[in-house]
């Protein structure tokens, strides 16, 4: 083999497309996800308390009302957090798992 077929296989190695792989920050996606959803579950509830979506603050009550939600104003704090803590706990799950199967 003469040096310039070496050094065009030595080129097509370096240029070769490298497979990217992208990981996630468990604790700022989860915390991103976290807050949203919060938001959301915050501003729906406050809604309902005004007569608006019955059926969302329905969904929320069926899931939360187990631990004492119910639509009223000081409760609008307390599914809030509930919220917030669900959905953190489950976008880290989400993403560690993510991030195990990209390696």
């Amino acid at each position: 083999m003469d040096a310039k077929t070496k050094a065009k296989k030595k080129r097509n190695k370096q240029n070769k497309p490298k497979e990217l792989k992208f990981r996630l920050s468990r604790w700022k996606f989860a915390l991103a996800g976290a807050i949203l959803v919060a938001i959301c579950v915050a501003v729906t509830t406050l809604f309902g308390l005004l007569g608006y979506f019955p059926f969302s603050n329905m969904l929320i009550a069926d899931i939360y009302g187990k631990f004492g939600y119910v639509l009223s104003w000081p409760k609008v704090l307390l599914g809030t957090v509930y919220s917030f803590v669900d959905t953190f706990i489950a976008l880290y799950i989400f993403v560690w798992i993510y991030n195990t199967l990209v390696r």
